[in-house]
């Protein structure tokens, strides 16, 4: 698995942007897919994730209803579509990819494989 995240910029707050994690290789269905972010001066914390087929999702709760994640398995694609930005959003913005279920799935040394950051400003 080889991701590259896309998409990222600059947004007026209440604006949508969506971001793009690509991967270039061969076993990307077999892979979970979460995103993270990562704010200036702060810890990287969990977005939310998709599951290998992409009916069961999850989203740390304070991001529920803005953020939704999908993918599409025959373009070996996964998607954030962000909704209602705002400043607080601002941040580095990661793909991440794991092929086993965990419990503890929020947490960043569940995935092996990320993609290199997408930057997100939201201007107030």
């Amino acid at each position: 698995v080889q991701l590259v995240d896309s998409g990222g910029g600059l947004v007026p707050a209440g604006g949508s942007l969506r971001l793009s994690c690509a991967d270039s290789g061969h076993y990307f269905s077999q892979y979970r897919i979460a995103w993270f972010r990562q704010p200036p001066g702060k810890e990287r914390e969990f977005v939310g994730q998709i599951d290998w087929t992409g009916r069961s999702t999850y989203y740390q709760t304070s991001l529920k209803g803005r953020f939704t994640i999908s993918r599409d398995n025959s373009k070996n694609m996964a998607f954030l579509q962000m909704d209602n930005l705002q400043p607080e959003d601002t941040a580095v913005y990661y793909c991440a990819a794991s092929r086993a279920w965990y419990s503890d799935y929020e947490l960043p040394f569940r995935y092996a494989f990320w993609g290199q950051g997408t930057q997100v400003t939201v201007s107030s």
